[in-house]
């Protein structure tokens, strides 16, 4: 059947659930967390279908629908106007937020940095950072506490900066946090007047600051990248590979521009959701001591007793394990979305050219359909034997498609080296008596940044 005689997806389509949500209900909980204005039908369904201010959202949580709306129409899709208003003012059109044919080649051109060798490479880079984090939790007084939002920020960025730019380059690390908490923190009025279809300029709380935090850390990165150039640096890391990038097709290379964009989506977008899949991780590994114990007793087993060595991550399977059950709870990436620039079938219905499609990460990661007691913390969903049982896009904290992160792999490495050198020496201890309440902010963040007390092991 031609997708000209497939009717089209609506308020009136059978089997479609429908999500009646009024603008004075949904406009507020975008401005205050976005994962609350998803509709609660999408924990529980497979597809809702929702038109808020005359823009068609259809939300999807069903991983075979996921699969061939991302997967088998990836082409009829862009990334859309919320991403760009949200994410373009710091990261421009870098691989994040560029469409087309700008983006396949930006994709070409950094994907030999994030080959399995060369990320092997980089462990030794990683372990230190993480050594250089325990030693400093460790020459504290006994019994301090860490803010570890903070903590796993300062070393998911020392490794971005040490792997991918060869040292910080003079760039202030406490300003550069700074400034992704200041530009990423009003995002939610931008997604409520994207929604309203709001002009651009129209003011709103933190809108100055984040603009601020936009031009200093684009003009730190700028500052950089003309010194390299200029150096005729030989260094092997993603800015030299970039400095020397060329479109296969017209043998273009990159402007200081372009290479600002890529470098800035892999500090901001690369370390702050790893950051932040590690510190939920520790968060919940101080609640639950049999896995911690598990943990540990694998890193003993597998360093016998002794420092942490590249050779030793891959055979960190529980670890890595509960990782992704971290993940899996507090997706980095809760929500993504895009735009349809052209219709398309999906589920026996046509999707409307112009319509947005949402694929609720956090409702899929949540979804009782999905998932055995899915707010229960258990890393051994991760097993092998489990993995092999389960839809490919039951599960993807790093999203999906030909779109998913190119940085996937070097996430999760690096998460496993941090977790192995940290909870070698270091017992954590939390004085809270819950989770902190997540807060979509772009990424899930904690509310706010919480405590944990360390002791040495």
């Amino acid at each position: 059947m031609s997708i000209d005689a497939l009717p089209r997806i609506s308020e009136q389509s059978p089997g479609v659930t429908v999500s009646r949500r009024s603008p004075i209900k949904v406009i507020p909980a975008l401005v205050r967390d976005p994962l609350r204005a998803l509709p609660p039908e999408i924990y529980r369904e497979p597809l809702v279908y929702s038109r808020v201010a005359g823009r068609e959202r259809i939300l999807l949580s069903d991983p075979a629908l996921i699969h061939e709306a991302l997967v088998r129409n990836a082409d009829a899709l862009s990334k859309g106007e919320d991403v760009r208003r949200a994410l373009g003012p710091a990261l421009g059109q870098g691989l994040l937020t560029a469409d087309g044919a700008h983006w396949r080649w930006q994709r070409q051109s950094v994907a030999p940095a994030f080959r399995h060798e060369k990320l092997v490479g980089l462990l030794p880079a990683m372990i230190a950072a993480a050594e250089r984090t325990r030693d400093r939790w460790l020459s504290a007084e006994p019994g301090a506490a860490v803010r570890i939002g903070h903590e796993m920020m300062r070393t998911t960025f020392d490794i971005i900066v040490d792997t991918m730019m060869s040292g910080p380059g003079g760039i202030d690390v406490a300003q550069v946090e700074k400034g992704i908490t200041d530009y990423l923190k009003p995002t939610g009025w931008i997604f409520a007047l994207s929604l309203l279809s709001a002009p651009e300029w129209l003011p709103y709380p933190g809108r100055s600051r984040a603009r601020s935090a936009a031009l200093y850390l684009r003009s730190e990165i700028t500052r950089m990248i003309a010194e390299r150039r200029a150096s005729h640096d030989e260094r092997e890391d993603l800015v030299s590979l970039l400095l020397a990038a060329s479109d296969p097709e017209t043998g273009r290379t990159m402007t200081d521009g372009e290479i600002a964009d890529n470098l800035l989506t892999f500090m901001t977008a690369g370390h702050e959701t790893t950051a932040l899949g590690l510190a939920w991780t520790l968060l919940l590994l101080a609640r639950h001591s049999q896995h911690e114990e598990k943990v540990v007793a694998e890193i003993k087993e597998v360093t016998g007793g002794g420092p942490v060595r590249p050779e030793h991550i891959a055979k960190l399977a529980y670890t890595r394990q509960v990782f992704s059950e971290a993940m899996r709870l507090y997706p980095p990436a809760p929500i993504i979305t895009r735009t349809a620039v052209r219709s398309f079938p999906l589920q026996g219905f046509t999707v409307p050219a112009g319509a947005v499609i949402v694929v609720p990460i956090h409702a899929v990661h949540h979804h009782a359909a999905l998932w055995e007691d899915p707010e229960r913390f258990d890393p051994g969903r991760f097993s092998t034997e489990q993995v092999k049982g389960r839809h490919r896009y039951a599960y993807m904290p790093f999203g999906a498609g030909p779109r998913v992160c190119i940085g996937s792999a070097f996430a999760t490495m690096e998460a496993v080296a941090i977790l192995a050198v940290l909870l070698q020496s270091v017992r954590l201890h939390s004085q809270a008596g819950s989770m902190p309440a997540p807060l979509m902010r772009v990424t899930l963040r904690p509310r706010q940044d919480p405590e944990l007390l360390v002791e040495r092991r």
